[in-house]
């Protein structure tokens, strides 16, 4: 089965619990960039709730396509993002075999967004063990009537509503302040699950 979806920002956990029952994961790099979403953000659990982690991209304000959309390094952005997440999971059990393999991307300069996301998603696989393939559709390419449409995943207000779709608790390190909050950056489940993560999203399809 193919998973449409397109291209996240440290993807909701939803989305790659409906990948580990999909076969390829299809990214739309051609539909026009829309903010405040998840091509640009991301979310993670904090001491005092969530936090949303914002990539400034440059934009005119016409219409782009995400496959086009350059990041801007205004704002110290990466210095930004990779301290909220070592605050936020320095004592998870598994952010110290991980690091390495995330602090670079926030050393490092990405002219655009969707490869800065696809190279994050590619990590995120490996580290969980889920070797799914990856296609890009293009303006020419026509979408496969069998596949699964996920691309309305990117709204942060459609979490809640994926079919087939119900999120199974895990190990959380401020879920004693703050309860279990699902839905969150696929970054929260694999500091804190490892790869018993893969487990986590079988159990939430």
């Amino acid at each position: 089965m193919e998973i449409i979806t397109h291209p996240l920002y440290l993807a909701p956990v939803p989305l790659y619990a409906k990948l580990y029952s999909g076969t390829v994961l299809v990214v739309d790099g051609s539909a026009p960039f829309t903010k405040q979403t998840y091509r640009s953000r991301t979310t993670i659990a904090t001491e005092n709730g969530t936090l949303s982690l914002n990539i400034p991209i440059i934009h005119d304000g016409g219409r782009v396509a995400m496959c086009d959309v350059r990041i801007s390094e205004h704002g110290n952005w990466r210095h930004q993002h990779w301290n909220a997440l070592v605050s936020a999971y320095r004592n998870s059990p598994f952010f110290d075999y991980y690091a390495d393999d995330f602090a670079h991307f926030y050393e490092e300069r990405d002219g655009f967004l969707m490869d800065f996301n696809l190279r994050m998603h590619r990590t995120v696989c490996e580290l969980l063990g889920l070797d799914r393939e990856v296609k890009i559709i293009t303006e020419n390419n026509i979408i496969p009537a069998t596949a699964t449409d996920l691309r309305r995943i990117a709204e942060p207000k459609a979490l809640g509503t994926i079919e087939g779709y119900t999120p199974k608790p895990y190990y959380q390190v401020f879920a004693q302040r703050n309860g279990f909050i699902p839905n969150l950056s696929i970054a929260d489940l694999l500091f804190n699950m490892g790869p018993e993560g893969l487990l986590v999203l079988k159990g939430s399809i």
